[in-house]
């Protein structure tokens, strides 16, 4: 141990950096290694700093162990001086995995023997400053000199960025002088234009959630997810991907994959049918299906099958419909288990290979740091496979037996379960099988099959990469890439399939699709129109790290597409009933737009008689200051009508609440104009409309420092109101269920699936954004 610290103290590394590379043992075999082979060429003494930090670079970086020799040979032999030319060498070698490497192609790739003289940097720098030299002489010293130095790197690509820096500063001086008082001046910052508050909340919001990755401002997500855009790898070139494993196998399984696909793009969506899709989801949905649509690739929807206890025809129904209700199609269906038989084929196979064994401790004793291994983690091949049928044919007990995994994953699980014993029918299977494979085992192997390139899965999965790899290479199948990408979550709600369930069960909500939850479903029967999902998937952009939004900015993108799509009617909630008594008993039609922004989209008829209901909280009997709509003194405007009514008598009930107003009306034309217009309905519909509020009271109902006593303690008891007989305009007779509207001056509503063919039921999607300072 001491001779090899001073081995590593001598090329040039502080003792401390020398010690923390001891105890990373694959890091100091490999430079332990570099440094033996650059003195057979060099001595002991013959090594200079910038080899022996041009060496330790190298063996931290390098992935394929099998270039060592040859990159410490190019470093000896000086062909590789600078840290430049040593990042273009371990990209070469990286993306030339086979055997032999064309020297002669390595060499201009690298810049070996490539001399740049001073008289060439000089010339670089000089023709650079004098196409920027009017910007130059206006801003002086605030001009951005990174510019020129990037500008020059350029011209000289295996240049040394010191000489060039110096070179700079040099014919920068001679141009400007020395820097004069002026130029120490800070620059003064532009002033801000204020912004309302409210704006500035979101736009701050904005920014926080697209800060963590590439933004999804101004971007459609096909823009996002096309070409080159995600610097993914091409398909059949995985190995380019950082922390891909390969083996001797590697390029002729990916010549084979490349034979089958075509080079096509391949994805997959794998949900586990044991449960409703959430808005999570919905971010898996557009990354996966998007990247593959985005790039003419395919996509397929894998159920994800394996645990027949969970596993309802209701979800997996509901899964399709919620993809295609995102106006994504798979490529094909496909289960788990179709690939049963194959999956406990290649079992067999990774038993007879040594790499997995029949275990009979529970799976909690495997669990955890510094486990000691099972005690039949030895126990021979033969035995493994004779207690694998047995375990098949169900001669073991539930939990008497697993199959696992000869490995340690990141986390510190050791040895996965591959198989595990369930004496229960499965939905497509029946009683075929009573050992099922686990998502360690199963995942990936499904993958291979299927000639999946790009496994997109969220962040959570990273710790499973290691086992994904190991086990595609422990049986020489094709091995795809698995990409981590930060998952979605949304304040103010919970999605795990758990606490769904307790919510159903304790009555605090009807089931999945209640539009107070934050499932697929129940944002459906809530209203949210597909494309405001998506379009909230592209804001939030494709994030590598975990991304907390808030739900009015999902809120946004839902007005955003029903602004343009949702037709608009009236409907008055608390009705108050208004008499017009200088207006005779007979019905005229009202035309009303049903986008009053652009009236050649359409418009329809509403009965316009005597008596008409508006809000009440449109009337005040007692005049308030800044209220500019009904009072005794004040006369306000009817939407569309062309009347402005004036309160002549006001009916109260024997409680002395407000039951009825009589009033005058005349023609807006010859009228002076009202401070306010306000809807109303005349012969209207009655029908249900349900009010939601946030769910919860806090923005993390699942933090124990938010909510000590659990999310069941933290449910708004205010997250639905039922208004049982509100009013709307017969234009709406006839709509179907998820029908859409705007209830002028209300907010968008959409059609329950309760309603019936005698009442009509309306669930409020989102209130209006309307200035909250507004009476």
């Amino acid at each position: 141990m001491a001779d090899t610290l001073t081995l590593f103290t001598s090329i040039g590394l502080s003792e401390q950096k020398a010690k923390e590379t001891l105890k990373n043992e694959a890091l100091s075999s490999a430079l332990k290694e570099a440094i033996t082979q650059v003195q057979r060429v060099h001595g002991s003494s013959g090594m200079d700093k910038a080899m022996g930090t041009l060496l330790y670079s190298m063996t931290s970086r390098l992935k394929d162990s099998k270039r060592l020799a040859f990159l410490s040979d190019c470093i000896a032999q000086r062909k590789i001086c600078t840290e430049l030319q040593l990042s273009a060498a371990l990209d070469f070698v990286k993306s030339h995995p086979q055997d032999p490497i064309n020297q002669k192609e390595f060499d201009e790739a690298c810049g070996v023997g490539v001399v740049i003289t001073p008289e060439q940097i000089e010339d670089a720098v000089e023709s650079v400053i004098k196409k920027h030299k009017e910007q130059l002489l206006e801003e002086r010293y605030r001009f951005n000199m990174g510019l020129l130095m990037g500008e020059a790197r350029a011209a000289l690509k295996w240049a040394d960025g010191k000489v060039i820096k110096n070179e700079v500063d040099i014919q920068v001086l001679h141009l400007l002088g020395p820097k004069t008082e002026a130029d120490l001046e800070k620059k003064p910052k532009p002033q801000k234009v204020k912004v309302a508050e409210n704006d500035a909340k979101v736009k701050k919001e904005e920014v926080a959630m697209n800060s963590n990755g590439m933004s999804g401002e101004g971007r459609s997500l096909m823009e996002q997810l096309r070409g080159e855009a995600l610097k993914f790898h091409k398909p059949g070139e995985n190995y380019t991907t950082e922390g891909y494993v390969m083996t001797e196998n590697t390029m002729d399984l990916l010549k084979k994959h490349l034979e089958l696909t075509g080079g096509q793009i391949r994805t997959r969506f794998p949900p586990e049918p044991n449960g409703i899709l959430h808005i999570g989801h919905a971010k898996a949905i557009n990354f996966n299906f998007g990247y593959a649509k985005a790039n003419d690739g395919i996509c397929f929807l894998r159920y994800d099958d394996t645990n027949p206890e969970k596993e309802e025809e209701k979800y997996f129904t509901a899964i399709k419909d919620m993809v295609e209700w995102l106006g994504y199609k798979p490529y094909a269906v496909t289960h788990a288990s179709d690939n049963f038989q194959q999956l406990y084929n290649l079992a067999v196979e990774l038993i007879r290979r040594g790499h997995a064994y029949v275990c009979h401790q529970k799976g909690d004793e495997l669990k955890g740091h510094n486990v000691p291994p099972s005690p039949w983690r030895d126990r021979p091949v033969d035995e493994s496979l004779v207690l694998f049928e047995r375990m098949k044919r169900g001669l073991f007990a539930e939990g008497e037996a697993t199959l696992r995994m000869k490995m340690v994953m990141e986390d510190g699980k050791m040895d996965p379960v591959a198989y595990r014993i369930k004496y229960t029918a499965h939905h497509r299977t029946g009683d075929e099988w009573c050992i099922y494979p686990t998502y360690d085992y199963t995942h990936c192997l499904c993958d291979s099959i299927e000639n999946i390139t790009h496994s997109l899965c969220t962040k959570e999965f990273q710790a499973r990469r290691s086992s994904y790899y190991w086990l595609c290479n422990a049986l020489d199948v094709y091995c795809p890439v698995q990409w981590e990408y930060g998952r979605l979550n949304l304040t103010y709600t919970v999605v795990s399939k758990r606490k769904i369930i307790k919510l159903v069960e304790t009555g605090v909500v009807r089931d999945w699709d209640d539009p107070r939850l934050f499932t697929l479903t129940a944002l459906r029967r809530r209203g949210f129109p597909p494309e405001s999902i998506n379009n909230f998937c592209a804001r939030v952009g494709v994030t590598v790290s975990q991304t907390t939004t808030e739900p009015h900015l999902l809120e946004s993108c839902v007005r955003d597409v029903l602004n343009d799509t949702a037709p608009r009617a009236m409907a008055v909630l608390e009705p108050l009933k208004v008499t017009i008594t200088n207006l005779n008993n007979s019905m005229s039609e009202v035309r009303v737009p049903d986008f009053p922004a652009n009236e050649a989209k359409g418009s329809h008829a509403v009965p316009f008689t005597q008596t008409i209901f508006i809000e009440q909280s449109d009337f005040r009997e007692v005049m308030e200051k800044g209220y500019k709509r009904l009072t005794p003194e004040q006369p306000v405007g009817l939407r569309h009508a062309g009347y402005v009514i004036s309160v002549q008598k006001i009916i109260k009930d024997s409680q002395g609440k407000v039951v009825e107003l009589e009033v005058t009306c005349c023609s807006s034309e010859t009228a002076e104009k009202p401070k306010a217009f306000i809807h109303w309905v005349s012969k209207p519909l009655m029908c249900e409309v349900r009010l939601y509020e946030r769910l919860f009271l806090h923005k993390h109902p699942e933090d124990p420092s938010e909510v000590p006593n659990g999310f069941l303690s933290d449910i708004n008891p205010n997250s639905l109101q039922v208004i049982s007989s509100a009013l709307v305009d017969t234009s709406v007779k006839g709509a179907k269920a998820f029908d859409k509207f705007q209830f002028e001056r209300v907010g968008y509503f959409s059609v329950d699936p309760d309603s019936t063919a005698d009442k009509l039921i309306f669930n409020r999607t989102v209130t209006l954004k309307e200035d909250p300072g507004k009476i």
